[in-house]
């Protein structure tokens, strides 16, 4: 899942891509690196965030939508309004990516009304220390008034009132969230916990200690990678695959070192 931020202010490309042909080309350039979902969002939710109204977050990224979808791009919409996901549901997109875990009435409403994939994340700082109940909780609610099981993907949201301790937490629970049968997304990319880990101020300069995080969380069993560098990480994953095609380990159980 490729990231574009049609925004002014989102902590790592605020202003990169705000207008429609900015950020339709930079679409186009995570699709060509092989990016299979686009994640279009018009609203920055990083820490000290200035809430937008739901038309103004619209306009952003609406054209785009539209656009993409016409292209027969997968499309997700990152956003809290339900409002906003209806109208891009409308226009071609297939994913409602809710970083408040469709708590909103509404928004349960939509999901439960429509046919398109939903990506619950955990944004409760009060449930910080049981991030897999909640999660669970979460979607068994949504399945209880008629959102199909298969529809459902989990997002434990690191870094969303989540300090060093919590996220560590949370990435090693990623087995354990991985088990309750969901697809399970990891967005780690270029956050500030992978900045604590890399040592690393300036969030474009993450992306490698981001791949690494994205790795432990593959090992570990997730199946969504929300990125930045799309590039970077396709090449991790393609690492991945192409050690475990070799059998590394009876690479070096057949050598004799001197």
């Amino acid at each position: 899942m490729g990231i574009l931020n049609i925004t002014p202010d989102s902590f790592s490309d605020g202003a990169s891509f705000d207008s429609d042909a900015k950020a339709l080309a930079q679409a186009e350039r995570l699709l060509s690196e092989g990016a299979d979902i686009i994640d279009v969002g018009g609203e920055s939710t990083r820490p000290g965030h200035q809430e937008v109204s739901a038309a103004c977050e619209l306009a952003r990224i609406l054209p785009t939508v539209r656009e993409l979808a016409g292209r027969r791009a997968v499309v997700s919409v990152d956003t809290r309004h339900a409002a906003v996901a209806a109208a891009c549901l409308a226009a071609g997109a297939q994913i409602i990516n809710d970083v408040s875990g469709f708590r909103d009435v509404a928004m349960a409403e939509l999901a439960a009304t429509s046919c398109c994939g939903l990506v619950v994340m955990h944004w409760d700082a009060a449930s910080n220390q049981r991030v897999p109940a909640w999660l669970l909780q979460r979607a068994r609610e949504l399945e209880a008034i008629g959102v199909a099981r298969e529809r459902i993907c989990l997002d434990p949201g690191p870094g969303f009132d989540k300090g060093h301790a919590d996220n560590l937490t949370i990435l090693g629970q990623t087995t354990e969230i991985a088990g309750f049968g969901y697809p399970l997304m990891a967005a780690w990319s270029r956050k500030r916990f992978v900045a604590e880990l890399c040592g690393e101020s300036d969030p474009t300069t993450r992306d490698c200690a981001s791949a690494q995080v994205a790795s432990a969380a593959v090992t570990g069993g997730a199946d969504v990678l929300r990125v930045h560098n799309v590039k970077l990480h396709v090449e991790m994953l393609h690492t991945r695959e192409g050690l475990r095609a070799s059998q590394t380990k009876d690479l070096f159980t057949t050598h004799t070192f001197e």
